[in-house]
């Protein structure tokens, strides 16, 4: 089966990027529930959120590895079905303790995460399907079509997370959630995927040192992961800190705590519908180095309600953190898939998504940070990680590329 074109109605690349929504939806919503359920309802303190965001991203640092192993040597559809019907039972079983009254901090962080498991595999298993659908010349398209998917999910599940839980309590959010997640099951089950050569018997530990070789060795591939690792510490930094902030001291009930998270996703959704006007008119570098950049800023705007506790500051800098880093995933995203051979695609995937592995980092840097120095104190400490992030890929030479990569052999 070939690769398809991007723009046909219908196609392949249209399914995956609709199941993706779904997904990313359902994923969302449940992760702006549960941080809100622990605060509100469990009387979670910054240790406790900060416990509770270290455990649900444990899952991108211990299984992103093994989930590509198994991207690389299965069908990738079948991999994501299984993944989504994981992180739907497990939110089922989380609602079936809210509505039992028998639901406990234990009890929720072992249940995300397990539904974060499958999100870490959706993510390694769909950026590595994505070279088969489509052309080479259309993989920019492709992945700010996927990503926009994603992002509307990041502007629309934390606020209607935050919403329902505020309204309704948690009971409609996990309802809510793991609907959309059988839903984007369902979607991809009926998917057609092309057939990949069968991938021989090869001995694990060979495989991960290609994978991991590969990515340390080549020239841009290791400041993504650096500048991604460092970001992602400084976003969970503040993400964790950010509800207890927020309710504690900015006075904000947790609708309004939802929205301004879900800006996050505003500005992501403005920056991946702009990203294909942008990469045609805007060297290829200079696009990756907006992301960086546009964080720096927003961690500066969200220190700002230190000592000018306003919720417009706070959403102005979620929507920086937003817009300018879409445009980084897009971009760099099109370079991983450009210069990884497509066999390693799979191990490639997982390593980018290892830097997701620094958010069980941030989150518990701000439980340590916030428990010994107040909550202010971790909002400072992200605004130094954002301007280190900043620095490193603009000593890089990604800031030099003036178009997207050549491919790489196969």
């Amino acid at each position: 089966m070939k690769p398809v074109n991007a723009s046909k109605p219908g196609s392949s690349l249209n399914r995956l990027a609709i199941s993706n929504l779904l997904a990313q939806s359902g994923e969302q919503i449940a992760l702006a529930a549960a941080p809100i359920v622990a605060v509100v309802m469990l009387g979670a303190d910054i240790a406790e959120a900060g416990g509770l965001q270290t455990i649900l991203t444990l899952p991108f640092l211990l299984l992103a590895i093994p989930a590509s192993l198994l991207a690389d040597r299965m069908s990738r559809r079948r991999l994501m079905v299984a993944a989504e019907a994981l992180r739907a039972a497990s939110m089922l079983m989380v609602l079936a303790l809210i509505l039992s009254g028998a639901i406990t901090w234990p009890l929720l962080a072992a249940l995300g995460f397990l539904a974060v498991t499958g999100a870490v595999v959706f993510s390694v298993a769909g950026p590595a399907l994505v070279p088969s659908l489509v052309t080479r010349d259309l993989l920019s398209l492709a992945n700010a079509r996927i990503e926009l998917g994603r992002t509307m999910a990041f502007a629309a599940g934390p606020a209607l997370g935050g919403v329902l839980v505020g309204w309704s309590g948690a009971e409609m959010a996990y309802a809510l959630a793991a609907s959309l997640s059988l839903a984007a099951a369902s979607l991809l089950w009926r998917m057609p995927e092309p057939a990949r050569a069968p991938a021989g018997r090869r001995p694990i530990i060979k495989d991960l040192r290609e994978g991991i070789g590969f990515v340390a060795r080549h020239r841009l591939l290791a400041p993504v992961f650096i500048t991604q690792f460092v970001f992602n510490t400084g976003y969970f930094v503040i993400i964790t800190a950010f509800v207890p902030h927020a309710v504690h001291g900015l006075g904000l009930p947790p609708a309004v705590i939802g929205m301004i998270i879900g800006m996050y996703g505003v500005g992501s959704v403005g920056g991946a519908l702009l990203a294909p006007r942008i990469l045609k008119a805007v060297a290829f570098g200079c696009v990756v180095a907006i992301g960086p950049v546009s964080g720096f800023a927003g961690a500066v705007s969200m220190a700002l309600t230190i000592w000018y506790p306003s919720p417009v500051f706070a959403a102005l800098g979620f929507f920086l953190m937003g817009a300018g880093p879409m445009l980084w995933v897009i971009s760099t995203t099109t370079i991983r898939q450009a210069v990884t051979p497509p066999t390693m695609l799979g191990r490639v995937s997982a390593i980018n998504i290892l830097a997701y592995s620094a958010r069980p980092l941030g989150a518990g840097l701000a439980g340590l940070v916030g428990g010994a120095f107040g909550v202010e104190a971790c909002l400072l400490v992200a605004v130094a990680l954002f301007l280190t992030q900043a620095l490193v890929m603009l000593a890089s030479p990604l800031r030099g590329l003036r178009a997207q990569p050549e491919a790489a052999a196969a």
